[in-house]
């Protein structure tokens, strides 16, 4: 995910898993959004620009948010239903539930959708003709603020926690077929599924 407003990086193991984590520049400041570290994670995103937050868009999996803020001197930032201070970035609420809070980040001026677990490109999420997916355990069940976003939002770039970003004329479209066709389409993704298993 090299872009002109920042870069993304995926974590080596577990290799199933994709673990991506984003740095977002915005004038100079950096925002990194569920980072996980490793070799030359910290000098790239000096380079980047001055360190502003660490953005942890899930409860569920702190990652090494804490540890690089840390490092950083940035302040850590987590579940930021309130927005993030000092930033363009805007938090919208996908899910508040017992076990799963999660956040998006929507940068209109940009138009970049930063999702860290409701949505995913890596295979398990996807179905056969599926560019992203919806997470396994949302597809029956889509929370509001998902299909809140997919109906008012139409972004050039959507950036997730799990596989690659997806980017330029296809990501709004992606947006709006993996969210609204995402219950019709179980099935399809289950027999997908079960058939990758078997290879």
């Amino acid at each position: 995910d090299e872009t002109d407003f920042g870069f993304g990086w995926i974590a080596s193991e577990p290799e199933l898993l994709q673990r991506a984590s984003h740095a977002l520049a915005v004038e100079g400041r950096v925002w990194l959004v569920d980072p996980v570290d490793g070799p030359g994670v910290e000098e790239r995103v000096r380079a980047l620009g001055e360190p502003a937050g660490v953005l942890q868009l899930i409860d569920r999996h702190d990652r090494d948010c804490a540890e690089l803020a840390g490092r950083l001197g940035a302040p850590l930032h987590r579940v930021p239903l309130g927005g993030v201070p000092g930033s363009p970035l805007e938090a919208r609420k996908i899910l508040d539930a017992p076990g799963w809070h999660e956040v998006a980040l929507w940068w209109e001026a940009r138009s970049v959708l930063v999702c860290a677990e409701a949505l995913g490109t890596v295979p398990y999420f996807r179905g056969p003709d599926e560019t992203l997916g919806v997470h396994p355990f949302l597809r029956l069940y889509q929370p509001r603020g998902l299909r809140d976003m997919a109906k008012c939002l139409a972004p050039d770039h959507v950036l997730v926690g799990h596989g690659e970003g997806v980017h330029g004329e296809v990501a709004a479209p992606a947006l709006t077929q993996a969210v609204r066709g995402a219950r019709r389409a179980t099935p399809r993704w289950l027999s997908h599924q079960l058939h990758r298993r078997k290879r």
